[in-house]
């Protein structure tokens, strides 16, 4: 067999015994980086071509997207409020993941969590005590949306019925209930054009980050995406997720109780997606109305997979994507094109991030496994 002298696994095989495992160890780190990145660069390469086809100049198009996004200190702020929803919707997408679940409906679980902290906090509102009523909030929020999405784990394990297609189904039927209790029970009657539950008081607002035009919500979320990777990546809970993602049968036969793994892990997800649903009411819109239903539930199927459904990975993977969604309407103003121009990008990112999946493990310079094989 023929050894080109060039071939960088072997210089990799070559290096002394000591360097070889951080080598492995920076290789298999480094490949999900490099395909996401590239992944990055391909869709925008053919929206470019989007662009081009109806006549507008991509080299605009992405300097108004830096502008919008990230090019001033209002933009940066203005693309961390809009991430602190991404942070918690994409971890409802990447926690059941790693238990090979596909779960696309945290939409659902967010206008739910929404109504229900706006429901709670009708008979709280007026009471001293605002900090035990905003975690009461919160409770029945995560409560509300653990249940939501605990559900389609509960039809996939004990009734077979595919947790994708379940998902996204009852995230239909939730916004049809937020529309009926916003627009029935709940509704204020002093919201005329806009049917909404009754407004909180200033003081029931979550407030901004000292120093910042952000609210607190970010810090939440950032703090949700630590602990769910602890949870996945130190505890033996997350290991046994881990096991089960990888062969259910394995799990089962080891012992795992996979049932309440699945169970467990989409109540989980589904409980940070309402938690997000209440940040939104106390801390955006000031009460629950059908602005609940904004697509944060569906962008965070894009973060959660480009972030390879790592914890961790989704804050940075979040603010991308929130400064993407808040040049929309720059975009709009000084191309004259549609505000739906930013979902168009987000579809053709999701595509090329699909597509890039099957490469993984195929580049032997990301491969140990692949090393010795091509000596």
């Amino acid at each position: 067999m023929t050894v080109q002298a060039n071939d960088p696994a072997i210089s990799v095989a070559s290096e002394p015994a000591p360097l070889r495992p951080l080598l492995e160890w920076t290789a298999r780190k480094a490949e999900p980086i490099v395909l996401g990145l590239a992944a990055i660069l391909i869709g925008l390469g053919l929206f470019s071509l989007f662009i081009l086809a109806i006549g507008k100049s991509p080299a605009m198009l992405f300097q108004l997207m830096y502008t919008g996004g990230f090019g001033s200190w209002f933009s940066v702020q203005n693309s961390l409020s809009r991430a602190a929803p991404l942070l918690l919707t994409a971890l409802c997408v990447a926690l059941p993941a790693r238990l090979g679940l596909v779960i696309i409906g945290g939409e659902g679980a967010v206008v739910l969590g929404g109504v229900a902290a706006a429901a709670m906090a009708m008979p709280l509102v007026g009471t001293p005590a605002v900090l035990p009523s905003l975690v009461l909030m919160a409770i029945a929020a995560m409560v509300v949306g653990g249940a939501w999405i605990g559900l389609a784990g509960f039809l996939r394990h004990y009734r077979g019925v595919n947790e994708t297609i379940s998902s996204l189904l009852l995230s239909y039927i939730a916004i049809a209930l937020m529309n009926q209790f916003v627009e029935g029970p709940l509704r204020d009657p002093a919201s005329l054009n806009k049917p909404s539950t009754k407004p909180l008081p200033a003081d029931y607002m979550l407030g901004n980050i000292p120093g910042m035009d952000v609210h607190w919500g970010l810090v939440i979320g950032i703090l949700a995406c630590i602990l769910s990777w602890v949870l996945i990546e130190v505890t033996s809970y997350g290991f046994a997720a881990r096991i089960a993602g990888g062969n259910i049968r394995a799990a089962q036969i080891q012992g795992l109780p996979v049932g309440r793994l699945i169970a467990g892990f989409t109540a989980i997800a589904g409980s940070f997606a309402g938690l997000a649903g209440m940040i939104e009411v106390v801390a955006v819109q000031g009460s629950a109305n059908a602005s609940l239903a904004a697509g944060y539930g569906y962008t965070g199927i894009l973060v959660a997979f480009l972030a390879r459904h790592n914890p961790l990975a989704i804050i940075p993977v979040a603010i991308l994507l929130g400064g993407i969604d808040a040049s929309g309407g720059l975009i709009q103003r000084r191309m004259g094109l549609p505000d739906a121009t930013v979902l168009v990008l987000q579809g053709t990112l999701f595509i090329v991030i699909l597509f890039c999946e099957t490469f993984y493990g195929r580049f032997k310079i990301f491969n140990p496994d692949l090393w010795k094989r091509s000596l």
